[in-house]
């Protein structure tokens, strides 16, 4: 722990964390095993929500994460509601994440990256430097997102997605690969996004049509991320 940190009562911090200098952990807030937290990192800050009564609600993040200088993320707002951060997420300089949002783990957050209340964010995303995420919006697991993008939909897992206005761009191959996927999973879903992007059907149309040619774990994955989606999903 370095100079000038504090620490309220009501945290607990796991083993083998790290804080820099001048990192402020407020009440409320669990921290798990091997996290680092560089200067200016505030954790378990009251929402930004005129809702907010300031009754009891939590911070809980996992291992292994590191985050770095300038970071404020908030409690939820409901009492005993929660903000989840899962572990080993790697979350660059300057940025917040808001109250109830939702991070799982091995994803990459980078500068200046905004996610607002009720964001969800799945399982080794990558959000690139300037994004805003609109509050409720959720965003697939194995999903990149390019810089300064606004996404104000539902991101579906295994795609790319760029410009201001978020549309879908193809399948990150990238992050796929990188992810271990086998060239058969690739292949799979990739037909899932013609179906979905490119055949002109109408979206349930689509989804069966997934079901029924391509039904695999990951195909099956992104019919169930779209049906349960309430914002809308992202078009091409």
């Amino acid at each position: 722990m370095g100079e000038f940190c504090v620490v309220d009562e009501d945290v607990v911090i796991g083993a083998d964390c790290l804080l820099e200098p001048y990192v402020y952990v407020k009440r409320w807030t669990t921290i798990g095993n091997g996290n680092e937290f560089s200067s200016g990192v505030v954790l378990g800050t009251d929402p930004l929500d005129k809702a907010f009564d300031g009754r009891r609600s939590y911070l809980l993040i996992g291992n292994g994460n590191k985050m770095r200088e300038h970071w404020t993320v908030s409690r939820g707002t409901a009492p005993e509601s929660r903000t989840v951060i899962g572990n080993d997420n790697f979350v660059m300089t300057s940025g917040h994440i808001a109250h109830d949002a939702q991070v799982g783990s091995n994803c990459v957050i980078a500068s200046c990256t905004l996610l607002s209340g009720y964001v969800e964010v799945g399982d080794q995303a990558f959000i690139s430097g300037g994004v805003v995420v609109h509050q409720f919006s959720k965003i697939g697991r194995n999903v990149m997102v390019a810089g300064n993008v606004r996404v104000n939909s539902d991101l579906p897992p295994y795609f790319m997605y760029s410009d201001f206005n978020v549309a879908a761009k193809g399948l990150n191959l990238v992050g796929l690969r990188r992810a271990g996927f086998k060239a058969s999973e690739v292949s799979a879903i990739k037909a899932a996004y013609k179906l979905l992007y490119r055949s002109e059907l109408k979206l349930e149309e689509a989804l069966k049509r997934i079901e029924a040619e391509v039904p695999t774990e990951h195909t099956l994955h992104l019919i169930e991320f779209i049906r349960g989606s309430k914002r809308g999903i992202c078009r091409e």
